[in-house]
């Protein structure tokens, strides 16, 4: 059985309790066949301490929804995702609003993926960007 879009999405938000996600307030928001959008709101808890976003966030919001949509798009009873490298190349500051990391697909082997993920604010200005390589390991029996 195929799951509604909405039903994904609050899946996806669910298994994020009591981790890195929720403690960033990172929330899936949109996927379709070949994206995953996710948005984190710029607030103190991850700025710098001269009080933009931290590249860091940046970083951890681009690989919680790469690494997801890795997960979204295979066999989740053979298989399970680790991101294997992340780079990131932060291209304008921001102090407040919410960010938007879209990932999609650059190459999804059956074992590795590459990801193209893109931060933009809320005015769609471009922030970082990001490239995730993720491996899909099996899963023991």
């Amino acid at each position: 059985m195929q799951l509604t879009k909405e039903a994904v999405l609050a899946q996806a938000n669910l298994v994020s309790k009591n981790t890195l996600m929720e403690t960033l307030d990172i929330e899936m928001i949109d996927y379709g066949n070949d994206f995953l959008i996710a948005r984190m709101p710029v607030t103190p808890k991850v700025h710098q301490p001269d009080g933009v976003l931290h590249g860091g966030a940046t970083a951890a919001l681009a690989e919680s929804v790469g690494s997801f949509a890795s997960h979204i798009f295979i066999d989740k009873e053979e298989f399970f995702v680790r991101g294997i490298e992340i780079t990131a190349n932060h291209l304008k500051s921001v102090t407040k609003g919410f960010v938007y990391a879209k990932a999609t697909f650059l190459h999804k082997g059956k074992t590795t993926q590459l990801l193209d993920i893109r931060v933009t604010d809320d005015d769609d200005n471009l922030i970082s960007i990001c490239r995730l390589s993720t491996i899909s390991l099996p899963k023991k029996k």
